[in-house]
């Protein structure tokens, strides 16, 4: 015979097991958002920007979303298609990687910008949300950020005075706006992923490499190369994209998701310009901790005579590039540059 002493026994335990899985329930829902990534763990993406952004995503959404970062060890050009199958919920690449694809974010490489990468990186972003963005160069991935690294420099094994020391030599280019300039300078022009360089200039198979300051450290230029030259406003900068499954986006609760572009956006895109930028400075010193010479031409140098001459008519030639897509390029190449050059910031 049951008594009423089992049956409330027999409830107590009910509720308590009720509670213990309500407590354990967060703990089965967690959600992980998988990154992946293809640069040194030293480089100012894997070891500033991934990891701020994560934290950031896990606070915003009170530890139901957390971020993984993992490697991806295939060449960085086959993240965009690695995130859109699903294989990477997240991830971020270097447009030029992608010839043909990405014509509309090489806005912020064209020459002479003058700015460093928080400031490129900001102009970019809102550029792309106001002008660039209905064009669908990114159809199949949701874009939650966009930056650049800071002014490219021509990195050599040899002193360069003019840029006809240049014509002949093996330079590395990454593509986009690079491989306009190479052609222009008349250069033998090798293509490969960055973390490739410092193999190739040890064992020969390239004279020098278009980069900026940051891979002097990150990449170890500074062992391989022994001079830097640095234009007066910079040569190019190099434009990235960061961008998410928008399949993994949809499933998120919809608290979840607005919590996650509520830290994207231009806050990730100015902080990740901001992290390559103290990237560069880095690269700056570890170079003249190694005797590497740094040259800066001034603007009445030879050399920025002949670049001035050399970077004639880019500006139309991009503008013409992207005719098909639609887009006001002009009117937004000239915004791009005001808000550029115009930013202050955030103290």
């Amino acid at each position: 015979m049951i008594t009423m002493k089992h049956r409330l026994k027999s409830a107590m335990s009910v509720l308590i097991l009720a509670a213990g899985a309500a407590m354990t329930a967060p703990a089965y829902s967690e959600t992980i958002l998988r990154v992946g990534t293809w640069l040194p763990p030293t480089n100012a993406q894997n070891a500033v920007v991934w990891p701020t952004w994560a934290k950031w995503v896990e606070e915003a959404t009170e530890g139901r979303v957390k971020v993984k970062i993992e490697n991806s060890s295939g060449h960085p050009k086959t993240l965009f298609q690695l995130v859109e199958d699903g294989v990477y919920d997240a991830s971020f690449s270097y447009h030029g990687y992608v010839p043909g694809r990405f014509k509309l974010p090489q806005i912020v490489e064209q020459p002479g910008l003058g700015v460093g990468a928080e400031a490129a990186s900001v102009a970019l972003w809102r550029v792309y949300e106001k002008y660039l963005k209905d064009a669908n160069e990114f159809d199949g991935l949701e874009v939650i950020g966009m930056f650049t690294h800071g002014p490219g420099h021509i990195h050599t094994k040899k002193p360069i005075d003019s840029f006809s020391d240049l014509e002949g030599m093996k330079i590395r280019v990454g593509g986009g706006v690079q491989s306009v300039l190479a052609e222009r300078m008349h250069v033998t022009a090798v293509g490969a992923p960055a973390p490739k360089v410092y193999e190739m200039l040890q064992q020969g198979v390239i004279d020098g490499v278009f980069l900026p300051m940051m891979e002097q450290k990150v990449l170890r230029l500074n062992e391989v190369t022994n001079y830097v030259t640095v234009l007066p406003e910079g040569m190019y900068m190099g434009s990235f994209s960061i961008f998410v499954n928008p399949e993994f986006m949809e499933d998120l609760e919809p608290r979840d998701r607005k919590a996650i572009l509520a830290v994207s956006g231009e806050k990730l895109s100015a902080m990740a310009g901001r992290a390559w930028d103290a990237g560069d400075a880095e690269g700056y010193q570890a170079a003249k901790a190694a005797g590497v010479k740094i040259v800066h031409v001034s603007a009445k140098d030879l050399m920025s005579r002949q670049f001035e001459k050399l970077i004639q008519g880019m500006d139309q030639e991009w503008i013409e590039s992207v005719k098909d897509r639609d887009v006001n390029a002009a009117e937004a190449l000239r915004e791009l540059r005001k808000i550029a050059r115009s930013y202050q910031p955030a103290q």
